[in-house]
């Protein structure tokens, strides 16, 4: 039989458990793309600086699925409000990052969480959810398409050379 997956909101207590799993993304954007992402195998602890907000503002929260008391997955989530008045006041929830171990994908866990902050951002007045992917990411998009999320924008880049002036 297999172990139950649970789930709860992280604390500041979690922070370690986050910064681990937090190199499953590592990995797969270092893998992709180390121009810009830092190396994966370096020790995660490094990382608390950029989780904790994650779990310390009021308007974030992070979530944690647990096996066995065991830390297996995340998902960070915020929730803003445009304040220009090029926009319309709407509140929207925007997923931060979402990550499973390997051993467990597909068996539901991310998609659990992913709904966990969706209905957080939700009880915080959020009327619509956003989150940004990379194209690579093609099991991450394939959740996120699955849960109902669509493409409204793209992001482009261009790397410019070093010591030269863009013409």
């Amino acid at each position: 039989m297999t172990e139950p997956i649970t789930y709860r909101r992280a604390t500041v207590g979690d922070i370690l458990a986050v910064c681990e799993l937090g190199q499953i993304l590592n990995r797969v954007h270092y893998l992709a793309r180390p121009d810009i992402y830092t190396d994966a195998t370096l020790e995660f602890a490094r990382d608390e600086a950029h989780w904790l907000p994650c779990l310390q503002a009021e308007n974030q929260a992070t979530f944690l699925a647990e096996r066995r008391s065991t830390a297996v997955g995340f998902v960070t989530v915020q929730v803003s409000q445009p304040t220009s008045a090029l926009m319309q006041p709407l509140k929207f929830g925007r997923i931060g990052s979402v990550g499973v171990i390997e051993e467990l994908r597909g068996l539901g866990a991310g998609r659990a969480l992913m709904r966990l902050a969706e209905s957080w951002a939700y009880e915080q007045g959020a009327a619509d959810m956003r989150l940004a992917v990379w194209t690579f990411n093609e099991s991450a998009i394939r959740l996120y398409e699955e849960l109902g999320y669509e493409v409204r924008a793209f992001e482009m880049g261009k790397r410019l050379p070093p010591g030269e002036a863009a013409t």
